[in-house]
């Protein structure tokens, strides 16, 4: 008899680290397992870095491979989704991945990749803030800005690449250069990114005290705990600036709405998981004042909820969803 394959695997791969969660056929999680993402590896040492944080998660489950029904992999980049590379990954020096070859070939299943950024609003359309949504819209704000959109039940796709990039939608003409040598992009006024770089300076002018006393002016130590920290202990003017950056994010939101009428848009990532009150208040004043008449109220707003198992539950799900639909 053969082997009941009743198992799936879903993968995030992010920036600086990786998880691998396997789940039973109702997305019960049976093991985690997660490694630093190191990308001066290079690809071929980051792949086989993948396969051991799966392997690692396979062993605590107990499960073999022949049991698998089909694997997802979370990835960033550019993304060639039906052939399954990963065309470019600039922040890991990763190109032309070939990920479903390779990990078909290691694990005699199906597998299938898609955004990082789709796959977790995908978790949050089936298991979290977003479920039963008719067209759901995700923004995540971090070192740049996500979107992902779910539009009855499947993932709003390019016909062979990931789409909406709303980090890179233009908001003030003649606002700051962007990581795409743009001006005024949303990610440029809107993302952790940009609002560290302006609190490194508060800091250096003492008009962050409490910053400069934990973080100096060195941005890659102001990251979301230490704002919020900094917010609560009474630095006046990060709570400006982040509610600057969160009020553009409503605008980018409102931009949104105008385009596509989601019913639920979700607000994801650290920043706005360590400051939900703040965000959401921002967030929709920037709607309030931007959106059409004709679309006020139509779109609920909320905090993602599932963290960082968005990306495993979505992945896994997705791979359901891939393997029944063909």
């Amino acid at each position: 008899m053969a082997p009941s394959k009743n198992y799936w695997v879903g993968f995030d791969l992010g920036g600086t680290k990786m998880l691998a969660g396997i789940f039973n056929e109702n997305f019960k999680v049976l093991a985690r397992a997660k490694k630093r993402t190191q990308g001066s590896d290079g690809k071929k040492a980051g792949v086989r870095r993948m396969i051991q944080c799966i392997d690692e998660a396979l062993e605590e489950a107990k499960v073999a491979k022949k049991n698998l029904a089909g694997i997802c992999l979370a990835c960033p980049g550019p993304l060639d989704l039906d052939k399954g590379i990963l065309i470019h990954a600039p922040n890991l020096g990763w190109s032309n991945v070939k990920l479903k070859e390779i990990f078909e070939e290691e694990y005699g299943c199906p597998v299938f990749i898609g955004n990082d950024v789709d796959i977790g609003v995908y978790g949050e359309y089936r298991f979290g803030a977003g479920k039963k949504a008719r067209c759901l819209v995700g923004l995540f704000p971090g070192t740049g800005i996500g979107g992902g959109m779910i539009y009855r039940g499947e993932i709003f796709r390019g016909k062979k690449t990931s789409c909406l990039e709303v980090g890179h939608i233009v908001m003030q003409a003649n606002g700051p250069i962007g990581p795409t040598n743009v001006n005024g992009t949303l990610e440029s006024v809107a993302s952790r990114l940009a609002m560290s770089e302006k609190m490194a300076s508060a800091a250096y002018r003492g008009q962050a005290p409490y910053l400069k006393k934990i973080a100096g002016t060195d941005i890659s130590f102001i990251r979301s705990s230490v704002i919020r920290d900094s917010i609560n202990e009474g630095d006046k003017k990060i709570e400006e600036i982040v509610r600057d950056g969160a009020y553009w994010l409503g605008v980018g939101a409102a931009n949104m709405i105008n385009l596509v009428a989601p019913d639920v848009l979700i607000l994801g990532g650290g920043l706005v998981e360590s400051l939900p009150e703040l965000y959401l208040e921002e967030v929709d004043r920037g709607i309030a004042e931007n959106v059409m008449t004709g679309y006020e109220g139509v779109c609920k707003v909320t905090v993602a909820k599932l963290g960082d198992d968005a990306g495993i539950l979505g992945a896994a799900a997705w791979a359901e969803h891939s393997v029944k639909n063909g």
